[in-house]
């Protein structure tokens, strides 16, 4: 095996922030990514994933849970506070910078974007204008869009789930049952099968950043790595929307390689993951538990597969049509 789960820390630095990349330049063929090597990669990560769904509902995995609230428990009383300060640093920190749109590698020389972004981050001191910041949010991400296009953006529907998680938790509502945090944990969930895509699609972009850290492949070829590296992320964020200990535990994970990303890349890579690292702590926090029925181990890999065939085709025939018109469609 090429890649663990904290071996993908590095490829798990957003590539666009530090390396030149071609939204538009025709992705890897789908022939080539799903190799041998791939559908082997898959296999293993569906055991990993059916290990954990078999062990949830047993002796071990109530204990597992019991284990986590205890350790959790700071987190998620205060996760609404942690959200609140670590997206206000976000903004501060966008307002330092002073030419980017939400992440780094979205420009603008517009001026008074910081200026709105700085008071967003001040609009998080009362709970009763988290509401604005929220919407702030929606302006700027759909601002990006008509700059960058609705493809580039696909890589942060984060935002859109933290923004609503600042408007519903800011109005103390919960629309039809559903909660703030759950609906924050499916755009997590999204943003991090979509950007494993694209580690399939286009792994040379990392092509500069293996060069100059060699290490990281630890001994595999860099195409092998990437692989290995797009199928234990997706995995991962798969889990998320999965049962309450399978995304507990992937969600701890996410948030470890996460966090060792920033020791190797610093400040930008802190600055752009700093929101999705709290969502994550979050998550692995929660303590609302359910009933785990046979069914929900079962049905485990089909709804991997059918996840993993959908955001594949969406993304391929997604760049046909806006890039590349329908004469482009990939070729398996």
């Amino acid at each position: 095996m090429a890649s663990t789960p904290l071996s993908i820390g590095e490829a798990s630095a957003h590539v666009k922030w530090f390396c030149a990349y071609d939204v538009a330049g025709q992705p890897r063929g789908l022939e080539n990514v799903l190799c041998l090597d791939f559908e082997w990669l898959v296999g293993l990560a569906l055991l990993c994933l059916m290990v954990g769904c078999l062990a949830e509902g047993t002796s071990l995995g109530t204990a597992l849970m019991n284990a986590l609230d205890r350790v959790t428990t700071r987190i998620r009383t205060d996760t609404e506070l942690l959200v609140r300060a670590t997206v206000g640093f976000f903004f501060v920190s966008l307002w330092n910078l002073g030419n980017v749109i939400l992440t780094p590698e979205l420009t603008t020389d517009v001026a008074w974007i910081p200026w709105l972004q700085l008071g967003l981050a001040g609009c998080l001191i009362w709970r009763r204008t988290m509401p604005l910041t929220g919407l702030g949010i929606v302006f700027l991400f759909a601002f990006a869009t008509a700059q960058y296009g609705v493809f580039h953006l696909a890589d942060y529907p984060i935002f859109l789930g933290v923004a609503v998680y600042l408007i519903l938790r800011g109005l103390d509502v919960a629309p039809f049952g559903i909660r703030p945090l759950d609906i924050v944990r499916w755009t997590a969930a999204v943003t991090l099968m979509w950007a494993s895509v694209e580690k399939w699609a286009y792994p040379q972009w990392t092509d500069p950043l293996i060069a100059a850290k060699p290490s990281m492949t630890m001994g595999a070829t860099p195409a092998l790595f990437m692989q290995a590296a797009g199928v234990v992320e997706f995995t991962l964020a798969f889990a998320l929307v999965w049962t309450p200990l399978v995304r507990r535990t992937s969600a701890l994970i996410l948030a470890g390689v996460f966090v060792s990303a920033v020791f190797e890349f610093g400040k930008i890579d802190a600055i752009g993951h700093s929101g999705i690292i709290v969502v994550l702590l979050g998550i692995a926090a929660d303590d609302m538990r359910v009933k785990v029925r046979v069914r929900d181990t079962v049905l485990a890999p089909a709804w991997y597969a059918a996840s993993l065939a959908g955001f594949l085709l969406l993304y391929y025939l997604g760049h046909a049509a806006i890039y590349g018109g329908l004469s482009e469609l990939p070729v398996i």
